[in-house]
């Protein structure tokens, strides 16, 4: 496989991988929807910005530590875990507040930071994007790669997740949805502030598991 080749098939595994749902999904459709276009589109770049970092680690090999320290990666899954868990409880209690259309339209130009740092830091603790990353990169990607692969990939990178979660963005931000979320934000919110959490717990029960 040549290297063009190579960037294609890592490119598109990424995009399959971001595509299947997940915490990240989850919280894109939800501040979207509970908040603006423009904060889902700063959540999405966040994702974005995490796949970089993650791409980074993967080019240097990194993923290998994680794969041979055991109870680095343990410890990773557990971090990962607590802070999914976090995230949920915090969606569970803020499901019940009231929301006035117009209030979030003033905040919403204060609150593309902490939705921008919602979706970076959703992304990098997640030790499993880490570990596909790592997998994917040591699969399809040659030996000794030119030097141009190393500028290319993280831009091709965001490019990807960002492009993706930007799209899912898009989609739920508009005003049939919004308005049917409103009706119904209080389980909406919850059902999400479930799968987190589950999704969270599932993580740091595979660390029992492994052990």
């Amino acid at each position: 496989m040549n290297v063009s080749s190579a960037l294609i098939a890592i490119l598109t595994a990424l995009l399959l991988g971001a595509i299947s749902p997940g915490p990240s999904f989850i919280l894109v459709v939800r501040s979207s929807l509970g908040l603006s276009r423009r904060d889902g589109l700063a959540t999405a770049i966040g994702m974005g910005v995490g796949g970089v970092c993650f791409s980074g680690i993967a080019l240097a090999g990194l993923y290998t530590l994680l794969n041979s320290v055991e109870w680095l990666y343990g410890g990773l899954k557990m971090a990962g875990g607590a802070y999914l868990i976090y995230l949920a409880l915090k969606i569970w209690r803020g499901s019940s507040e009231s929301i006035v259309i117009d209030r979030i339209r003033t905040e919403a130009a204060h609150s593309l930071g902490r939705s921008f740092w919602t979706g970076l830091t959703t992304q990098l603790t997640n030790p499993k994007t880490a570990i596909v990353y790592g997998s994917i990169f040591a699969a399809l990607l040659p030996q000794h790669p030119p030097l141009w692969c190393y500028v290319a990939l993280p831009p091709l990178v965001f490019a990807v997740e960002a492009g993706w979660y930007a799209t899912v963005a898009v989609c739920f931000s508009g005003h049939v949805l919004r308005d049917r979320y409103l009706k119904s934000r209080v389980w909406i919110d919850r059902c999400a502030s479930a799968a987190i959490a589950a999704l969270g717990l599932r993580l740091m029960f595979s660390v029992y598991k492994r052990a």
